[in-house]
């Protein structure tokens, strides 16, 4: 049987698509948010999701439904909020906040303490590796027999085609498990749109609907193709707004073919939100691209109940499948050695 596994904070199921590609079993999940739950459930039917406030879930009821003992998991995985130790939330760090959700980082303890799996994954923003939480939970970790292995890493440097530092830590009981191997060569953008065939015309994520005013879409088509940006239209072609402001200079760019994408974000399908212009049409990247340049296959489904918007921001909020798939395929070789207890 497959080694198991459980998605805490598990959003729209990035994170267990990269553990079920590993060869991992989900066999549980949890998200407080409805419309992350629906999305998941529609492509992740088999596993048990709690659609709930995590801190309102006791660990043993997560143990009786899942028929799990102590010691019996193989991973405890997951993402907790990180809008809290982000840099565009704090001002690129100058402000310190004091945001209730950075405390759901140790709500890992709880569930670890109880289920105490062979393997821990937690990924994050880069923020979180400098915040004292951190240390707490490592010392934590620590204390009850667990090796860590923390650092910062690029997902472009494990097949993601988009550039997206994430803080990631792996511990192992009674052992420490290292990073997966660096890729031999960066995915680029046409890479992740080969994905993308003619019989996906009819997908609702790749239909194209943008209003714009016909000052806007006469600006993008200036832009030039593969890579420009409105910086290189000159102060009076952009708009007002853009001369006055000196930074964010992404803002209405096209991203390169042969390049790998900027971070994909809840903004990915606005281009007055970063670099998010299609490399030679005259618009935005469709949600079915942001979801490919997030490693997502084309078949996967999220709802687009609430609209374009909250599904552009389930997606942006995502964990990289590829990037989770091979460093759980390191915890993988990790948890076959461990003697079962």
């Amino acid at each position: 049987m497959k080694p198991s596994a459980i998605d805490l904070f598990s959003g729209c199921g990035g994170l267990s698509l990269g553990l079920k590609r590993a060869g991992f079993r989900v066999i549980g999940a949890v998200d407080i948010d409805p419309l992350a739950v629906e999305t998941y459930g529609a492509n992740h039917r088999r596993v048990v999701v709690w659609s709930v406030d995590i801190r309102k879930l006791p660990a043993a009821k997560m143990m009786r439904r899942l028929k799990l003992r102590p010691g019996q998991l193989d991973l405890l995985a997951g993402c907790p909020p990180c809008q809290g130790f982000s840099t565009m939330t704090t001002h690129n760090g100058r402000i310190l906040r004091d945001d209730p959700r950075n405390e759901l980082v140790l709500e890992f303890i709880r569930f670890v303490r109880a289920l105490r799996p062979k393997a821990v994954m937690l990924e994050n923003v880069p923020g979180l590796a400098r915040d004292s939480r951190i240390e707490h939970l490592v010392s934590l970790l620590s204390s009850i027999g667990y090796k860590c292995n923390f650092d910062v890493l690029d997902a472009a440097d494990y097949g993601v085609p988009q550039r997206r530092r994430r803080f990631i830590l792996l511990a192992g009981r009674g052992g420490a498990i290292p990073f997966a191997r660096q890729a031999f060569k960066r995915t680029s953008v046409r890479d992740a749109f080969r994905n993308l065939n003619k019989s996906r015309r009819n997908d609702p994520l790749h239909k194209v609907v943008e209003r714009r005013s016909a000052r806007i879409r006469k600006m993008i088509r200036r832009i030039p193709r593969d890579g420009g940006s409105r910086m290189d239209l000159g102060p009076r072609s952009q708009l007002k707004c853009h001369r006055k402001c000196d930074g964010f200079k992404d803002v209405y760019g096209r991203m390169a073919w042969n390049e790998t994408a900027p971070t994909i974000t809840g903004g990915c399908c606005n281009p007055s939100k970063g670099r998010f212009l299609h490399p030679i049409l005259h618009r935005a990247i469709t949600l079915r691209e942001a979801a490919l340049l997030q490693t997502f296959p084309p078949s996967y489904s999220f709802s687009l109940r609430r609209g374009k918007f909250a599904a552009a921001q389930l997606i942006g909020n995502a964990l990289p499948p590829e990037f989770i798939r091979r460093h759980a395929k390191s915890i993988l070789r990790f948890v076959r050695r461990s003697p079962r207890k």
